[in-house]
């Protein structure tokens, strides 16, 4: 077994309560198998992951206030366990939650909530002070009609410091027209009946909305060339500056169609490039069932890279940043070219043994347990941890991870960070009609990392966008804050860097996304939780929490 292991501690931990969506054994529309995502979020500002999983209902059943399966707020107790706060802070909703991004749309300190549905999204103000507001109408953020919004992101396009919105919308769902399995072409797999869709069924058309400052939002979506590239059946959405030019981009990723690659062109419009860019298909021109998204710079060349979750019998695909605009498929020279056994979903670069290589994790599980009742070890599946060897490849370590990656479910959403602030990342994954799992990392701090928690004062407040250069050596790490990702779920928006062997990181660089401006910070010592504010530098230091397993490796 390896010197890292994850071990599932939900149940100890307090997060009992079972995801509910759709039939558990049988479905009749697609909704029923697409799941939900969930969030690492520190709502209270205490320097603490809380928790949100968003949660679905049941055609077959009815259900009164008391019974309805409701979306979820944990509080982190600072001991391990978490306390469900849902009904105190207002946030309990019943209906068919999908996603969920977060980042401070006010500039008021702390981070507010935005939430997809099948259905109505909808917009949760912090107030403060432990609770929420519902504040999607104020924002002019309602629609007024029913649509499948899935991934969503804060960022600011236009750099002007209040954060805008993107959300991308799956299938435009109407069920009374949806044919019944095994009527269509689109509704069979494999020779057998199944839930109809994404194919034959009408695509969502993605929307983008302005701050204007005020808290509230304008729909941009024509003007800016968001819609340009036509309806896509999106699910997961993110944002980063992937041709270092200073704007934040935006990366789509979708199911049975061409991914987007939507650059910023400095004007308030974006351009789809990502046919002409080399990320709109794999390597053999083929649309790939786009789930999750993952982003980093995997070989440390100062270019982020693009991961990407698919369906049973086809691999994942990494995508290679050339630095020149363009992206190469280097898959099967990364040594994935064998991971077609299962259907991936939540994902993410996390460097699980601070190494200071971001290796990548993946959540997998099918989406059709009525094909699968005489053998559910093959609708439910685990998870599937590779290495990063440094030399632009991968190992599938999977094996070898422990119990917490062993064990089986239909997982959908995952995020990542480090809950217990013990210096190493855990993982957080939404089973579906299972309770969650919650992956402590153990032993992954027996090499030391720094944690940066970044606080804008010109940009926007959550920092989203900020870029992070990590030198230690003649090794560079590069990272930038980001609202949502995985799979329609969001990840803790601190920046976590292995360091390897060094006691120290030689260099900090953070450029801030409103001013461009660099702030540089030499020989920071490992172990410990800095928060960075811009303009005023370094502003609070805290030590790593002396977690079991962080003993370990003292």
């Amino acid at each position: 077994m390896s010197e890292v292991t994850f071990i599932d501690v939900a149940r100890d931990a307090g997060l009992t309560v079972p995801n509910v969506w759709g039939g558990r054994d049988t479905q009749k529309y697609i909704v029923e198998v697409k799941g939900s995502g969930l969030a690492f979020f520190d709502y209270d500002n205490d320097g603490w992951l809380d928790i949100y999983l968003s949660n679905g209902v049941r055609f077959e059943e009815t259900y009164t206030p008391e019974t309805a399966p409701i979306s979820r707020l944990y509080r982190n107790n600072r001991n391990g366990t978490f306390s469900d706060v849902t009904a105190r802070a207002g946030v309990g909703r019943t209906g068919w939650g999908t996603g969920v991004c977060v980042g401070d749309y006010d500039n008021d300190g702390y981070d507010d909530l935005f939430c997809t549905y099948w259905g109505h999204n909808v917009l949760f103000h912090n107030n403060r002070d432990g609770t929420f507001t519902d504040a999607t109408h104020r924002a002019a953020l309602h629609a007024d009609r029913v649509r499948w919004g899935t991934g969503s992101t804060f960022f600011d396009y236009d750099r002007d410091g209040f954060l805008d919105l993107f959300v991308g919308n799956f299938v435009e769902l109407d069920i009374s027209k949806v044919p019944k399995p095994g009527e269509q072409r689109g509704c069979m797999w494999r020779g057998r009946p199944v839930v109809c869709g994404p194919r034959g069924l009408p695509a969502g058309t993605n929307i983008l909305y302005h701050n204007n400052g005020d808290g509230t939002f304008t729909d941009v979506s024509e003007k800016s060339g968001i819609l340009k590239p036509g309806a896509r059946y999106s699910i997961t959405s993110v944002s980063y500056d992937f041709d270092n030019d200073g704007w934040p981009d935006l990366y789509v990723a979708v199911d049975s169609m061409p991914s987007i690659l939507f650059r910023n062109n400095r004007d308030g419009t974006f351009t789809d490039i990502a046919l002409n860019a080399g990320c709109a298909y794999n390597e053999e021109g083929r649309e790939q069932a786009g789930m999750g998204l993952g982003v980093s710079d995997f070989n440390a060349d100062g270019w982020l890279d693009i991961f990407k979750t698919h369906f049973q019998d086809d691999t994942p695909t990494l995508y290679q940043n050339n630095g020149d605009g363009t992206f190469t498929d280097v898959t099967f020279n990364a040594g994935m070219g064998n991971l077609n056994k299962y259907v991936g979903w939540g994902t993410a670069f996390m460097d699980y043994d601070n190494d200071g290589w971001p290796d990548l994790f993946y959540v997998t599980g099918h989406v059709y347990p009525g094909f699968f009742k005489d053998n559910m070890d093959t609708f439910r599946s685990p998870r599937i941890v590779l290495r990063n060897l440094g030399n632009g490849k991968f190992l599938d370590v999977s094996a070898r991870m422990g119990p917490g990656i062993s064990q089986r479910f239909s997982s959908r959403g995952s995020a990542y960070g480090d809950y217990d602030n013990d210096g190493d990342r855990d993982v957080l994954v939404l089973n579906m009609n299972d309770p969650p799992s919650l992956l402590r990392n153990d032993g992954g701090n027996r090499n030391p990392s720094v944690t940066l928690k970044l606080i804008g004062s010109r940009c926007n407040r959550t920092a989203v966008g900020t870029r992070v250069r990590v030198v230690t050596g003649d090794h560079a790490q590069i990272g930038e804050v980001c609202s949502g990702g995985s799979v329609m779920s969001q990840s803790d928006l601190r920046l976590h860097f292995g360091l390897g062997k060094a006691a120290l990181a030689d260099l900090v660089e953070v450029r801030w996304p409103t001013t461009q401006q660099v702030e540089s910070f030499a020989r920071i010592e490992a172990g410990q939780i800095l928060t960075i504010k811009e303009g005023a530098g370094i502003i609070g230091r805290e030590r790593y929490a002396a977690q079991p397993d962080a003993r370990l490796s003292r």
